[in-house]
């Protein structure tokens, strides 16, 4: 690594000094392309982060993608039923590498006010890797826009070797997972395995 002195200096005559790393991790924050779709009242609140009041380009995730194949980032923005998981997971696995998910709002993160219903997921965690959680019902697009920033540092702290390393630089870590099929009481799988597991009930005698 370069003296933080020297680097100040050498920025003074017009030479920027970085590491491929840090390179890599620029290029990526700064061109983080969403997936074009919404489950529920919250994708409105998606649409006007887009616009031109708040403006989600000056992040360089204007791009919405309506193909899975060239987005790397799936927010979910709603409701999830149970009905809409499996074209969820669906999704998700045709995105490619590296890719990451944005929970939007209660429902997303917990099912929310619908959260005793027989129909609704009671958090998208509980089948996909979230990066980010949006509390509020519904969150303001202030808040997704913060989402983004959150992810973007996230990004940026990313290294291409060493066991710290992202999901998508390991060679035997999952990048698709088994989509839920309806069975004779409730999903199969119930909940993705490697992801979510319930914390175990302790009764007081």
């Amino acid at each position: 690594m370069i003296d933080e002195g020297l680097q100040n200096e050498m920025k003074k005559q017009g030479v920027f000094t970085t590491s491929l790393q840090d390179l890599y991790n620029w290029g990526r924050k700064s061109s983080v392309w969403p997936l074009q779709f919404g489950l529920a009242c919250c994708a409105i609140e998606m649409i006007a982060a887009s616009m031109a009041r708040f403006d989600i380009s000056r992040f360089g995730a204007e791009v919405f993608r309506p193909s899975p194949r060239q987005a790397d980032l799936m927010i979910v923005a709603g409701t999830v039923t149970k009905k809409m998981l499996p074209q969820v997971v669906r999704l998700y696995n045709q995105m490619p590498e590296p890719k990451y998910v944005i929970a939007m709002g209660a429902c997303a993160i917990s099912g929310g006010p619908f959260k005793e219903g027989y129909n609704v997921l009671k958090g998208v965690d509980r089948y996909l890797p979230v990066d980010v959680h949006i509390p509020g019902c519904p969150p303001r697009p202030e808040a997704l826009l913060h989402a983004l920033m959150t992810l973007q540092k996230k990004i940026e702290t990313d290294a291409l070797t060493g066991e710290k390393r992202p999901r998508h630089l390991q060679a035997d870590a999952p990048s698709e997972f088994p989509i839920p099929e309806f069975g004779e009481h409730d999903l199969v799988p119930s909940k993705n395995e490697q992801l979510w597991k319930p914390a175990p009930v302790v009764r007081n005698e």
